[in-house]
């Protein structure tokens, strides 16, 4: 028996590999683009941002704080200063609008090491392993506030994979690349060998605070087309938080809009990319009472979608 078709097989085959992998390249960019700001000091002398993803200024003059940093720094006692304020703003406002969790997905270098552990799980064919309740993120996001106050400390950046990754790649101390090889792998095998989508789905608190910073987040996916769906569940095995999408995908004989709401969805557009009927498509979260269907595509009678489904 021949294995099944990857996600996105039948989309590259009627529309070509770039439409079946748009976002996922865009995504990939992105966060080589971000990691690359960081790196040009280092290297090249250039210092286009000074700092980690924690904290940093760009060109000198644009603060960009993480506000759970932030958030851990004042409850340990610590007074911020006004530029550590204001990065924190801008970084709350422009997640506010984007969505929380797009950190997630277009920023976080972690992210990179999820996706392939995830993407390795399915071509050798694992189970989901060991399950995990997607609570537990928002109590380990509990843990390390109470734990900065307790402390007087940004407790959770002692640990934080994410932290640790980017100050070794960007700082590249003996000791600071060993530790984030040391998380990065750690990260993976435990992705890879215990729970499926373990980490960023059910563990990392950064991810939980994203998802509350960007709850009304303006930017959604949204099926649109969600009448031409012919349940082939190519979105679910690809989505990261694949409980977001049957809501707006199948809810609506229970009047539920098309427009993807949960705070979990990482807007990562995975599920555009690899549906070939184009059902989802990126908007706002007010596109609620729009009419569904507007660009749904018919399938092809003659076309390399008939000839991959027939076979």
């Amino acid at each position: 028996m021949s294995a099944a078709p990857r996600p996105g097989h039948v989309k590259a085959l009627a529309q070509g590999w770039f439409a079946a992998h748009k976002w996922l390249a865009a995504r990939r960019l992105s966060q080589a683009l971000f990691l690359a700001l960081f790196l040009t000091g280092p290297l090249f002398g250039l210092w286009i941002a000074k700092g980690t993803l924690a904290a940093s200024l760009t060109l000198g003059v644009l603060p960009l704080t993480d506000p759970l940093v932030a958030l851990q720094s004042l409850l340990a006692g610590h007074m911020l200063e006004t530029s550590a304020l204001v990065g924190a703003a801008i970084v709350l406002a422009a997640y506010a609008i984007v969505g929380g969790r797009a950190y997630c997905a277009w920023v976080c270098p972690v992210n990179v090491v999820t996706d392939f552990a995830a993407w390795l799980r399915a071509r050798l064919g694992l189970k989901d392993g060991l399950g995990l309740d997607r609570r537990l993120r928002f109590l380990i996001l509990g843990g390390a506030l109470v734990a900065s106050a307790a402390t007087g400390t940004i407790a959770w950046e002692f640990v934080n994979p994410v932290t640790i990754l980017h100050r070794g790649l960007v700082y590249g101390s003996l000791f600071g690349a060993g530790a984030a090889l040391f998380v990065t792998l750690a990260v993976f095998l435990f992705d890879l060998g215990i729970a499926a989508r373990g980490w960023c789905t059910h563990l990392c608190p950064v991810g939980a605070f994203y998802g509350l910073l960007g709850s009304r987040s303006l930017v959604r996916v949204a099926a649109r087309g969600r009448d031409a769906c012919d349940n082939c569940m190519e979105c679910f095995a690809v989505c990261p938080e694949r409980q977001v999408i049957a809501p707006a995908l199948r809810g609506k004989d229970k009047g539920a809009g098309p427009v993807i709401l949960s705070r979990d969805c990482t807007n990562c557009g995975r599920c555009i990319d690899v549906c070939a009927k184009n059902v989802f498509e990126f908007g706002t979260r007010f596109a609620n009472g729009m009419d569904d269907g507007h660009k749904a595509v018919p399938p092809k009678q003659d076309g390399p979608e008939k000839i991959a489904r027939a076979g």
